[in-house]
This record gives C-alpha cells, structure tokens and sequence, in this order.
C-alpha cells in the first residue's frame, strides 16, 4: 500500500469486477484501495545522535516516482486498491515493462534489514462484497467449494427485473472468496517474479508465496457485510489460501475500532484469526510510531509493525 493511514487511504471509489445488471454501481472502498500518494520516511533519529533503521510500505499510489533509498525493509502492495486488481507496478507490466520500475524488486533489491523485519514483505486489500452490491452482481463471487463452512452453494437473485444464478451470501461462500483472492495474489506474486527475473537483475526475485510475511488490510473503507461471520469466514478463507501456497506468516494491518467493526472481536472462537500478528497506523511522527508498539494487540497477538505518516512519505517502525 503506499498505504497511509485508514483514514487517508480510504479515498477510492471501489469497483468490484462485476456483471452489470443494468447501470454499474460503485461499491464502498477497500482498505488497502485508496493508497496515500507517496511513501517512504526510511531512516528516523534515534535518541543519543543514533539512526533508528525503518522502511517504507509502497503500492500504486507510487508507480513511476522514486522510492525510497536504502531503507531498512519494504512492504509492498500486491493489489491496485482493490481485492480484486493488481497493482500495476508490482511486477514489470507494459505500463512499467522495466524490472527497475517494479515495486516488488526495489523491496528485494534496495532494502538493507537491521530490523526485527524482514526485508520484503506484501500486503494485499481484503473485501467481502457478497453476492451482488448494489444493483450490480459481482461476478467473481464463488458459486461452488468445499469449506469448513460447509459448501458454498448458488441461489437467485432478483436485480433491476432480472434474475441470476449466484452464489449464496453464506459463510463458505464468503470464506470460498477469501480462498480465492489468496490464490490469485499468490499467482500475480509467481508471475511478477517470474518477469522480474526474466530481463536478468542483478538480484533475483523469489515467486514462492513463502518467501514474505503477507499482511492483509482489514480496514471499513473496504465492502463488507453486516454478518460479522461472514467477513470472518472471508479473512480466514485469505489465510488458509496463503498458507496453502506456502506463507507461514500472516499478519493483518487495521485499527482495534476497524477490526471489531469488521470481525466482532476476534478472540479463541475466531480460529485462524487469533493471535496473528498486527501492523497498526495513526502515529504523526517516528516517536508516535514507536510508542504504538505498546498498543493492545487487536487480535491478542503482537504488535510487529506500526506506521506514521510524514510529508512526503509515510514509514514504518518495526517494534
């Protein structure tokens, strides 16, 4: 994300890939959708005239500017602002052919560790949009899959005089789509490297999912249903979908009033929910940053990341 903060990212209109019923209607954004514009604040002062290392979050928002120079570690947007969407510059595109250009590269390449972070890490917009938004069927909204939910099975649905086979607005149907955005961050990851590493850079990119810690946005801005059980089902379907494709660390980035909005409260009941790590946004400053580490956990695990936003760019502060 070249994300900022909740409140300065969530600017964008979201526009689920849909079947447009009769007139397309813009859904509500996704967190991770209105990326601040530009990121960066590697490198902050420490106390007693040291440097205190940090690194920058990046994504669209930053296509085609200069990134930050040598900070400690990156956290880069696999999705354009939406769930569904890729960021163009993830990987080398006919927008941003050259390998130099890709985002995913400069957070290999360019970073220097020193952190309790590693060096790259990616982060990927969540959303539980439903079967249909508005008077606008979304269309990449499962309509089979075995769950621990149980199976997602279609129903009708009556749009502007029309009537569509969708799937259902259950819980596997939502922990399905969770599943299925996982899957195809995971492919834009093996695909992005796989170009990266094709025009020969001098430092080479990895395409396994396992390679990076992920960290999935969770923030209103984002579509979400009123049946907390089902934005749950979906942020659990992500996990197990990354975790199948190799991740063993996944994280999320929202704020406590977002997540219980958005989950209810994740607790023991919660499941894979419990205890994953946070990255938490709000501070003004580096000191703000660093004093957000002692934040109560949103999901009772550890605090890992916090971020502040600085003009330019925003930083990250690994705890």
């Amino acid at each position: 994300m070249g994300k900022r903060t909740v409140g300065r990212r969530a600017t964008r209109v979201v526009l689920h890939l849909v079947i447009v019923v009769a007139v397309i209607v813009g859904s509500a954004t996704p967190a991770f959708a209105a990326k601040p514009s530009g990121h960066g604040g590697g490198g902050g002062g420490g106390g007693g005239g040291t440097v205190t290392p940090t690194g920058n979050d990046v994504s669209y928002p930053q296509c085609g500017s200069n990134l930050p120079a040598s900070p400690a570690f990156g956290i880069v947007g696999v999705t354009g602002g939406l769930a569904n969407d890729l960021n163009p510059c993830f990987g080398p595109s006919s927008a941003y052919p050259a390998y130099t250009a890709s985002e995913l590269y400069w957070a290999v390449a360019s970073t220097v560790g020193g952190t309790s972070q590693p060096k790259a890490s990616l982060y990927v917009n969540t959303a539980d949009p439903g079967n249909v938004s508005g008077s606008t069927v979304i269309a990449d909204w499962p309509t089979s899959g075995s769950t621990p939910y149980g199976d997602c099975l279609t129903t009708t649905v009556t749009v502007n005089g029309g009537t569509y086979t969708v799937g259902a607005n259950s819980d596997a149907c939502a922990w399905q789509y969770g599943d299925n955005k996982a899957a195809q961050d995971v492919t834009w990851l093996a695909e992005a490297a796989s170009a990266i590493d094709a025009q020969s850079p001098p430092v080479p990119v990895s395409g396994g999912a396992g390679s990076y810690p992920w960290w999935l946005d969770v923030e209103t801005a984002n579509t979400w249903q009123s049946d907390l059980t089902m934005n749950v089902a979906d942020l659990q379907g992500m996990i197990a979908g990354l975790e199948a494709a190799g991740a063993t660390s996944v994280g999320a980035y929202s704020t406590s009033s977002q997540w219980d909005s958005i989950t209810g409260g994740t607790n023991s009941a919660s499941g894979t929910l419990f205890q994953i790590p946070n990255w938490i946004p709000g501070a003004r400053d580096l000191s703000g940053a660093e004093a957000n580490c002692a934040q109560a956990s949103f999901t009772g695990g550890k605090v890992t990341v916090t971020q502040w936003f600085g003009h330019p760019d925003d930083g990250d502060y690994a705890c």
